[in-house]
Parts: C-alpha cells; sequence; structure tokens
C-alpha cells in the first residue's frame, strides 16, 4: 500500500470538499465576526477545531438521544485530543444535548442549563476551567434565513476568537 500525502488545498479533504455545503454558512459566519478567513484551512490555522458532536447521518427529522449516545465515545475520545482546550462552542442544541450527557457523567449535573440559547449567551459557563459557550447551530440554510441567528451566532465566533487569542 502506498501513503499518497494530499497537498492541503486538495478537494479530498478530512472536512469534505472545499464546496461543502456546511462552508457556505462557516466561512460568511467567521467573516461576519471579523476574523479573515476563506477556508477551513484557514480556520484550522487560527486554532479552531470544528467537529460534530453525533458521528452518524440522521435518519429521522430529529437527532435520537440514542443517536447521540452512540456517538459520545468518539466524541470524548476526540475532546481528549486537546490538553490545552480553552473554549468549546456548543453550535446549537444537539452539540448542548451532548455535552450535558457527558458533563452529567463525570459531576452528575448538566454543564449548560437546559434553557434556551438566546438566554445562555451572555452567561460566563465554566466547566473543568474550559469556557463553554452555548450558540446556534452553523450549518444548513436556516441560519442564513434566521439573520438574528446569523448575527448571534457570528457574535459567539467572535468572543470564542477573542478568548482564544487572549490567552495565546
Amino acid at each position: 500500500m502506498i501513503n499518497e500525502v494530499v497537498p492541503a488545498d486538495s478537494d479530498d479533504d478530512f472536512y469534505g470538499t472545499l464546496d461543502s455545503a456546511y462552508m457556505s454558512t462557516t466561512i460568511p459566519l467567521f467573516q461576519k465576526a471579523g476574523i479573515d478567513v476563506n477556508s477551513i484551512h484557514d480556520i484550522l490555522n487560527l486554532g479552531v477545531y470544528i467537529t460534530n458532536a453525533v458521528k452518524t447521518p440522521k435518519s429521522e427529522y430529529a437527532v435520537s438521544k440514542e443517536s447521540i449516545e452512540e456517538s459520545l465515545p468518539a466524541l470524548e475520545r476526540e475532546i481528549q485530543l486537546f490538553p490545552n482546550l480553552k473554549v468549546i462552542m456548543l453550535m446549537g442544541d444537539v452539540a448542548k444535548k451532548a455535552f450535558n450527557i457527558i458533563s452529567k457523567k463525570e459531576s452528575e449535573k448538566n454543564a449548560v442549563p437546559s434553557i434556551s440559547t438566546y438566554k445562555l449567551r451572555n452567561t460566563e459557563i465554566i466547566y473543568k476551567g474550559i469556557r463553554i459557550i452555548p450558540s446556534y447551530i452553523m450549518t444548513g440554510q436556516n441560519i442564513l434565513i434566521e439573520k438574528s441567528k446569523f448575527e448571534m451566532a457570528s457574535e459567539d465566533i467572535a468572543l470564542m476568537y477573542r478568548l482564544i487569542k487572549k490567552t495565546d
């Protein structure tokens, strides 16, 4: 077997093709936050890693608790890859639920209160020394339609970026 090194700008990428649907919302959110990015590689170079809480495609309209729980071992291992983690953005209700299941296993309580995201946005939540920022899901066309959520998510990304840079 021959291992081939794939150039960073290749379409055959860990994050999918350069024109993946989620990038049509992710890049504009970072740009609206005042962060100069044009690709997922620019985001990675900032020290920002993007992942999904659920590792399998959803088969129904909503993501089931069982589906979240099946993905938790992989998500927990993924989080452990970053020993110097400073900020975790929970973008969407599924991410909040997954993180709360993890925190509840370890501390017997939810790290993130189970209330609406807009009520949590200006709350400083710290879990194991890591700042937790609940926000809105950055993928899908709804974020482009709901201008207020786009605005709030970009503000949350700007906060996340300031917190990362502050501690560098």
